[in-house]
This record gives structure tokens, sequence and C-alpha cells, in this order.
């Protein structure tokens, strides 16, 4: 008997060993970069998708395609083999893997491959099309309609058919003169330069003239000697590209042009969207003070102006960037977006004479995405921010009536998708404590199958505690939302040294309800490392409302500044926080806001690192700088106010400024004046270039850049 006892006290005392040490591991620094995308992602299901039309749910397992029905386990309908054999019979190379496709029809997927466009009819395993088009080809778009692809090589545009004829769309020698890609530096959501029409017959694509574009050198040192790269950057208050929209005929083969004159040439075109019958196309034209839009209608043969439906207007802006949505079955009518109306970003249904026929979602919360119809389109489906500003859900609203009806009940943020005819969705959601759960459900609410109910990957590791809370805003009034992540193995009686991570500038949202608070794990190797991280959203960032982030107009970086500034003050009153040693760091807006805070509040910030900082948005881009800020003619006094170059002889504390040498978003020119600046004042300053990076130090060199951080923070504010 005295055995047993003895035999479970031992077991009990190795058990109770083996949980303590379960969760002390720590993580290196390539774990933190590296791991949080590969060993610790949390379980997924690749190309989750709905079969085509069907209610039939499709992944990949094992470079297997799997479908089930919802309430039914999947079963393999086509493997890797499957597809090998028919490359291999029409002479193409065998692949690895089975590559990203899409599914065209319930039956049919479709996949581009090293030049190829490949169509595979799984049910009866045939190779259906195969279209080969040029190596060199970029920004290539398929139309299923009349099996065409449009693609673009340098500056011209081209159009591959089912015959494999090439077909040169535009044959512009002038390099100025760029056709079929993105325009605007992808501002204003503007993501493509290539719009088939609706019957395959058309083809519209952007041109843009870069002509009184000036240049910017960057340098690549992987050559013998090193050569210049020149790359046209619109700075604000000089000269930009001039946009318009040619539409090409392919019976005709050739190209009307739509050169709106609403407001000269120096405007934006966006929002391109075809009507339904292939008759008309929309242009949503901006003017460049970005205050003033105007929704076009145009004529697709002739590329004749029709009318304007209705304009928008703000003194502060005007930010059109939802393309219009047509209903099939009512195809004069179509969804607007905008959060110019009343505020937040909401759903309105218009004809296409422009008349309003109703709002179709109203209230303090934004649309984030309209995720489709059912097949009546008497119900809309969209995610929005109604909940909670940190997390997302998913409704389905009838269009007449405007009845609403939640279909996400847990915490988090969910990720949707309807099945064609409106009856299921599939929910990927995740929230601070749980790593993702893969439902789905029917359009009443009720869960039929979980899929996935992931693991957490990080239960052996020592962590930091992740909290989520609000402060009020420097207005006293409008609530801030932050994450905090506490030191591990937290000792409430001592005191630590806090590292303020910041962006704070629009378009961006740090503090989310889903997985581990939307951190990155490079804060919790911080926090293992005897570190509080804290992150706040101030005004001027995403899904709060127009007047949430507009409060920046024409002065960047100031109530920024005054709403971390509260976040400070609330970090002070915690006990267990050491006031004298408070960091920041931040990258891009956040590397500007990281130099404003350590410069404008030297006895708060004793040290900062600060990544591809803008310096005087002068140098930035027209389409973003000039948004918030206007020109530097127009607003003086905001270029000077915010500039940096004034506050390098303030700096106090230690600063370290990282920069990728061939960064074409914030240019080299930034943090080198800022240098200069401190030298000319005497000023001691850190810097690090990364020679091959661009805007962001990826891949491994990552991992040495967020070392160089920490390796910072260790010595100077620990």
């Amino acid at each position: 008997m005295k055995r047993v006892f003895l035999l479970t006290y031992l077991l009990i005392i190795c058990a109770l060993f083996t949980a303590a040490d379960a969760q002390t591991k720590k993580l290196s620094m390539e774990d933190a970069i590296l791991g949080q995308w590969g060993k610790f992602y949390p379980e997924n299901l690749s190309q989750l998708s709905w079969k085509g039309e069907s209610n039939l749910i499709s992944y990949v397992s094992n470079n297997d395609i799997m479908a089930a029905e919802p309430d039914e386990e999947a079963k393999v309908i086509f493997t890797l083999s499957d597809l090998n054999v028919m490359l291999k019979s029409a002479g193409d190379k065998e692949l690895s893997r089975l590559p990203r496709f899409s599914w065209i029809s319930n039956d049919v997927i479709q996949y581009y491959n090293q030049g190829n466009f490949i169509q595979i009819d799984l049910l009866n395993k045939k190779l259906v099309s195969e279209l080969k088009i040029s190596n060199k080809a970029e920004n290539a778009e398929f139309c299923a309609v009349n099996s065409s692809v449009a693609y673009t090589i340098e500056n011209n545009l081209y159009i591959s058919g089912a015959d494999g004829d090439e077909v040169a769309v535009t044959s512009d020698q002038d390099k100025n003169l760029v056709n079929g890609q993105t325009v605007s530096r992808s501002e204003y959501g503007i993501s493509d330069g290539i719009f088939w029409g609706p019957k395959g017959k058309c083809l519209a694509f952007y041109r843009k003239d870069e002509s009184n574009v000036t240049t910017f050198p960057l340098l690549d040192i992987t050559t013998r000697v090193g050569d210049l790269k020149e790359i046209k950057y619109p700075m604000a208050g000089m000269g930009s590209e001039t946009v318009s929209l040619g539409i090409y005929n392919l019976k005709e083969k050739s190209t009307v042009w739509i050169q709106p004159d609403d407001f000269g040439t120096d405007q934006y075109l966006t929002n391109i969207t075809w009507e339904p019958d292939g008759k008309f196309i929309y242009i949503q034209v901006l003017n460049r003070s970005s205050d003033h839009a105007k929704l076009n209608k145009y004529e697709a043969v002739t590329g004749k102006f029709v009318k304007t439906l209705f304009e928008e207007k703000d003194d502060r802006w005007v930010e059109p960037s939802h393309e219009l949505i047509f209903l099939k079955n009512n195809t004069n009518q179509f969804i607007y977006q905008t959060n110019n109306r009343d505020g937040f970003n909401h759903a309105y249904l218009y004809d296409t004479d422009g008349k309003l026929i109703k709002q179709l979602t109203s209230g303090d919360w934004e649309i984030t995405e309209i995720l489709g119809f059912d097949k009546s389109e008497k119900n809309m489906f969209f995610v929005s921010t109604e909940v909670s500003p940190i997390e997302r859900h998913a409704y389905k609203l009838n269009l007449r009536t405007g009845k609403r009806i939640r279909l996400t009940t847990e915490e988090g943020t969910h990720a949707v998708k309807p099945s064609a005819d409106g009856k299921f969705i599939i929910d990927n959601y995740s929230s601070l404590n749980v790593p993702r759960k893969i439902q789905v459900a029917d359009t009443k609410g009720k869960v039929i199958k979980e899929l996935v109910n992931a693991e957490n990957k990080l239960a052996d590791y020592n962590l930091g505690e992740i909290s989520l809370g609000t402060i009020k805003s420097a207005d006293e009034k409008t609530d801030l939302y932050y994450r905090m992540v506490k030191p591990a193995d937290f000792d409430p009686n001592k005191k630590y040294p806090v590292v303020v991570y910041v962006y704070g500038g629009p378009h961006a949202q740090l503090v989310t309800d889903n997985w581990l608070g939307g951190s990155r794990l490079w804060e919790q190797y911080m926090a293992q490392n005897g570190y509080l991280i804290y992150v706040l959203d101030n005004r001027g960032s995403a899904n709060r409302g127009k007047e949430f982030e507009a409060i920046i107009h024409r002065q960047c970086g100031q109530p920024e500044m005054a709403d971390q500034m509260k976040g400070v003050e609330f970090l002070k009153s915690l006990p267990y926080v050491d006031a004298d040693r408070i960091g920041v760091h931040g990258w891009s807006y956040g590397g500007f806001m990281t130099i404003s805070l350590i410069t404008n509040y030297p006895d708060v910030f004793k040290v900062a690192v600060a990544g591809g900082p803008v310096i005087d948005w002068k140098w930035y881009e027209v389409m973003y700088g000039e948004r918030y800020m206007d020109t530097p003619e127009e607003n003086p006094e905001g270029y000077a106010m915010t500039s940096l170059l004034a506050k390098a002889k303030d700096l106090k504390g230690k600063l370290l400024i990282c920069q990728g040498a061939i960064d074409n978003t914030v240019l080299w020119q930034h943090s080198l004046n800022f240098i200069r600046e401190c030298i000319k004042n005497n000023v001691q300053v850190d810097y690090f270039p990364y020679p091959c990076a661009e805007h962001n130090v990826r891949g491994r060199d990552r991992i040495h850049l967020k070392q160089k951080v920490s390796n910072y923070f260790d010595d100077y504010l620990k």
C-alpha cells in the first residue's frame, strides 16, 4: 500500500513539474518573426471556399481537393496525381503541389502557373483549356466569357485569346505612358489597371502619363560599380500623373479614350465599374484637392459622357474607395458606399439615373465589407463594426424591409463567406484567446458543423498576459482602444520599462479582438525579456468613422501625439510602470510618430527606434500627402508645424533610425535630411540602413532588423 501511495505521489509531483515546465519555453527572434506565419500559425483549411455556385464546401488537404455538404464529412474529389497525369499527357511540366485555383463553375477550376492559364474539369478529369502567355507578362486578368487574357509587358497592354495569338492593345514607345497598370500609387481604392467588360467584347484600362512627374534615383549596390534606378515619384505640390481610361473593342481592334475634364487633367479616376449589359461604364472623378468627387456615366462604345449621377464634397477630403455593386436581377440599380453622408461608411441603393432609392444601413459604425447577396437578391450580406470597433461580425440585410440579422454571435473577428444561394455561411474567426474556429452555419444563425477548432501552438511558451481596454482621448470624450502586453513572469511589485509601439496614421488599426489581440510575436519576445508593450489606436486611425479620422487634416501628427500622451499618462498611473524608462517604436507613419514623440516630449521618452520615417510631408507623394495636408503652398503653416527637420535640435534621448536604402515609398531623402540636421546641430543619433530593402525589411533580413531594434532597447532602456 505504501508503494502505491509513493508511486501516486511521485506521479503527481512529475505532473506538476511537467505542467510548470510546459510554459517555460522562450521565443527566439526567428520564432518571433518567421514563426508567426509558420509553426505558430493557427490551424487553417487551405483554399477554403464554396464549390462554385453549389452548397458544397471545398478545401485542399495534403494536395487533395476535398468537398462536402455542410453537414457531411469531406471526401477527396481530385488529387495532385490526377492533375499531373493531365499535365504530362499535354506535354506540360508536372507540379510538386496543387496550385492556388479558383472555381469558375461547379466542376471546373482555373489556375495560373508560369505563364499558363489552365482550366480543369474535375468531374470528368480532363484538361478543358490551356492558354499560354509571355513569360514577361504581368498584371494578367483572365476573362471567362471569351477565354482571353489581358496583361502588361513593360508599359504596354496585350491580349491573348484561345488561339494563342498575342494582340498589342497599345504600342507606346514613350515610357512615360503606362498602360494597364494601377494608377495614383494605388490610393483611393485603386488596385488594378485592367477591367474586362461583362460580355468580353471590350476591355477598359488605365493609362497614366507621367511626363510631368519628377524622378528620384535609387542606388543598386549589387552591380559591379553600382547603378542608379530612376523611379517616378510625384511629390506634394509638384507635377503629378495624368490619367485617362481607354476602352478597347476586341472585334474592331480599336480604342476610344475617356479623358474626363471635370477638374482639368489634374484629377483622379477611380471605382471603374461596368454596367451589367456592357453598354455603359462608370467612373468616379475626384479633383486633385480630394474634396470634390463626381460619379460619371459614359457610353462604352464611343466614350461619350452621359451624365453625372451625383457629387460628393467635404472641406477636409472625400475618399471614394468602393466600386459600384450592380444587382444582377435588377440591373438598373446598384449599391454605393461612402462615409461622406453621415460620417460612417454605409450602403446606399441608387438607380442608374442617379436617384437615391434608399439608404440601406445607418448608425455609428462602419461597413467594412459587402460579401454579396442571396440568389434572389432579397438579402445582402456584409461585415461591420456595429458590435464593437475592434470586432467584425456578419449580417444579413433584407433590402426591402431593412430588417437586419446578425449571423455571427461569438466574440471576435469573423471572416465570412456566404454560399451562392445565401442559405449557408462559412465562418472563420478568432478572438483574443481563441486561435481559430471555422464553422458552417445556416443564415438563420444555426451552427451546422465545426470544421476547425485550432489548438494554441504557443501553449508551451512563457508569454506575457495580453489585455485590451479603453482610455479617453485628448478631447476627453472619445474612447480609444489599447493593447497591453505585460512582461512574462509579471510581478506587480516590480517596475518595468515600457515600449510604446505606434503607427497612428490613416487606413490602419492595430488593436483588434482577434488572436493575440492583433499583436505580433515580437511583442511577446520583448515581454519575455522584461518589457511592457503598449499599443494605442489614436484618433486618425481606421474604422472609427470620418470625424475620428479627419481630425488630422492639415496637421498630421498633432492630435495623434496628444492621444498618445494620454496613453502615456495612463501608463504612468500604473504602479508597475517605470516612468523613467519609456521608449517608443514605429515604422513609416509610425516612424514619423516615433520621432515626433521623442523630439516633442524629450523628457518623457528616453529611447526611440524609427523605421522608414516621414520627416517632412513635402517629400511625400501627392496622392496621400495632399489628401491629409493639402499642398505646401496651401498649408505652409501645417507643413512647418509637422516637419521634423526643425525638431532635430530638440532630441535628447537615444534615437535609432532604420531605413531601406531603396525605399520607393518613403524616400531615403527623408531620413538623410534629418541626419543632416542632427549633424548641423551637433546632436548625436544612430542610423542603420538596409541596403537592399524597400519600404519594409522582409524575409530573413527582418530577423536582423528586429534584433537590432531589441538590442537598442536593451542597451539604453532596460
